[in-house]
């Protein structure tokens, strides 16, 4: 049971009412988020800017997202994303190698390979080494590293939010919340 309350959207106002009236499915993410009323719209077009307007591809998003629920123990966010990664064409064999940590596994190719040891030095080190970075470099743009960068941050902070609170796991929502988060608003 979460440590704090679930906000209940029907007694919601304002922005944060019509932010869940949009919600294809209120999940317990979102009813956690709400706690922090100033900072939760914020938080959601940060989210939804990393789901839907990254020129990293979303395979590459996934993967990273899947990485962050890995390395930081996201398990809500690991129930969430298999389903979105799987959705947009993150094999089963990529996932399996995410969820062991072997970023050398034959299921990923050079890129993501490159993309998941610059992930993985992110989370556990915050600095790059040089070596590391060289090789993202080879593989991604300026733009895309950054977005790498902050895609991770940002489901670092969402497992950090879910775990401290022991959000309650939702049924795996998979591709309605992602497909929500296409439509304007």
């Amino acid at each position: 049971m979460a440590r704090l309350p679930l906000i209940d959207p029907e007694t919601t106002s304002g922005d944060i009412r019509a932010s869940f009236d949009r919600m294809p499915v209120k999940l317990n993410i979102f009813r956690m988020l709400a706690n922090a009323e100033t900072n939760m719209i914020p938080a959601m077009r940060l989210g939804n800017s990393i789901l839907h307007k990254q020129k990293l591809s979303a395979v590459n998003r996934e993967l990273l997202i899947l990485q962050a629920a890995q390395l930081e123990g996201g398990a809500y966010e690991w129930r969430q994303h298999v389903p979105i990664a799987l959705g947009v064409g993150v094999k089963q064999a990529q996932i399996d190698a995410v969820e062991r940590g072997r970023y050398d596994d034959a299921a990923l190719n050079e890129a993501e390979r490159a993309l998941l040891t610059f992930g993985r030095e992110v989370v556990e080190n915050v600095r790059v080494g040089d070596a590391v970075f060289a090789s993202t470099a080879k593989h991604f743009s300026n733009r895309e590293i950054v977005e790498a960068i902050i895609t991770l941050g940002f489901y670092m902070m969402m497992a950090r939010l879910t775990e401290a609170t022991e959000t309650d796991l939702d049924p795996a929502a998979g591709m309605a919340v992602y497909d929500g988060g296409k439509k304007p608003g």
